[in-house]
């Protein structure tokens, strides 16, 4: 295909860029989609723990991160979550529901996968290269561009930006797309690692090793969000669901709270128990609600003075000053386990100079961004891929 000539090159064979290559080819555009890896959607295929959680029954705008957060609005709108399940239902694909709306294939993420390509597949307008370095691009000066690879050069009138973020560099992460937005004159907003566990150096790192492969349901919070998820002791740190969340959040640093159980009112619990069983340890009533290692471990981070005191010997004030620290024992984490396990990038692209209508720039006449690349970040639970397929879409209709 050297010196080849199509109407739309898509750098990336990620979820955006397949999307986007299945609806421009439906409105008779050629496509040819560039990758620099082996396979094709290698992201797609490890998502969800390769069951690939490909979008959410309850999508808002307000689960999206961004400096310009009303943004995503519009593409949203257009290509919404039910016009997708619509998709995955059209190719028989069977899934479930989990938490929080959550929706898994049943039988692995290689059916989405499939189904995009097989959109692709409908006419005969797209075309795959793996393997294909990207070196320079060019404008041209009758519009369009040239797009210098390993393979060749080809040309265009539309170039879409479908690399991704930094966020697992093994499955082809890269910075690429932040500095080719930089070359045409976009500004991008730093970069770090999104929806990532965190780690310790401290004493909280041996309390979490010593607990590693535990769970239990919990709420983190700061001053900026809260979740109440799961939380996972690793030999690292803390991972689960309810850490990925906040670390959307968080910054190097900073502190955040821990309450190891929310649907209790243990204050209230705790004096109950003292009139009703004055003689019991406080672990013992505490064991009831989580394992028996995660008490052992609070009661020497919480009450070691009083592991062995009756809860009918312990005053009002030190009980309620223990419950206090229970649901919400501070810790300040030492970082995140970075890019190498990140699930997303956060920052990226300034949206504030794309099109939120067309996502081309709007400094850059046929260049367009689409996915993880701008400065859009989905909370867990299917809504990056979700503005995946809703801003290729989006991007689709005009390329």
């Amino acid at each position: 295909m050297s010196n080849s000539h199509v109407d739309v090159i898509v750098l990336g064979a990620g979820a955006s860029g397949l999307m986007l290559a299945a609806h421009a080819a439906k409105r008779g555009r050629s496509v040819l989609i560039l990758e620099k890896a082996n396979k094709i959607g290698k992201k797609i295929l490890m998502s969800g723990g390769g069951k690939c959680n490909f979008t959410n029954l309850y999508v808002e705008p307000d689960n999206y991160i961004s400096h310009n957060p009303h943004f995503v609005i519009s593409a949203l709108s257009r290509y919404s979550n039910w016009d997708f399940i619509g998709l995955v239902c059209d190719y028989g694909i069977a899934y479930e529901e989990r938490k929080h709306g959550q929706l898994f294939t049943l039988n692995g993420a290689k059916e989405i996968l499939e189904m995009l390509v097989s959109e692709c597949n409908k006419t005969n307008n797209v075309e795959i290269q793996t393997h294909c370095e990207v070196g320079q691009i060019d404008p041209l000066e009758q519009g369009g561009f040239s797009v210098h690879t390993n393979q060749g050069r080809f040309s265009c009138e539309s170039l879409v930006v479908a690399t991704g973020g930094l966020s697992i560099p093994t499955l082809g992460g890269s910075g690429f797309g932040y500095e080719l937005a930089q070359k045409f004159g976009h500004t991008v907003f730093p970069t770090r690692a999104g929806l990532v566990p965190f780690t310790f150096s401290d004493h909280i790192k041996e309390v979490t090793t010593r607990l590693s492969g535990n769970a239990l349901d919990v709420t983190l919070s700061n001053s900026k969000n809260s979740f109440t998820e799961a939380l996972l002791f690793t030999h690292r740190g803390l991972s689960g669901p309810s850490s990925l969340q906040l670390s959307n959040y968080w910054n190097t640093g900073e502190s955040f709270k821990i309450d190891f159980f929310p649907s209790q009112d243990l204050a209230a619990y705790l004096k109950d128990k003292k009139k009703a069983q004055p003689k019991v340890l406080l672990r013992t009533l505490l064991n009831e609600f989580t394992a028996k290692s995660i008490v052992q471990e609070l009661q020497q981070l919480i009450w070691a003075e009083h592991s062995e005191t009756a809860i009918g010997n312990i005053s009002d004030a030190q009980l309620e000053h223990i419950a206090e620290q229970l649901h919400g024992f501070a810790v300040k984490p030492s970082g995140t386990e970075g890019y190498r396990t990140a699930e997303v990038t956060l920052g990226g692209i300034d949206t504030t100079e794309v099109s939120s209508k067309t996502l081309e720039s709007k400094k850059q006449k046929g260049l367009y961004f689409i996915g993880e690349v701008l400065d859009v970040t989905g909370h867990l639970g299917g809504y990056n891929f979700q503005w995946a397929w809703s801003s290729a879409y989006a991007a689709a209709q005009y390329v």
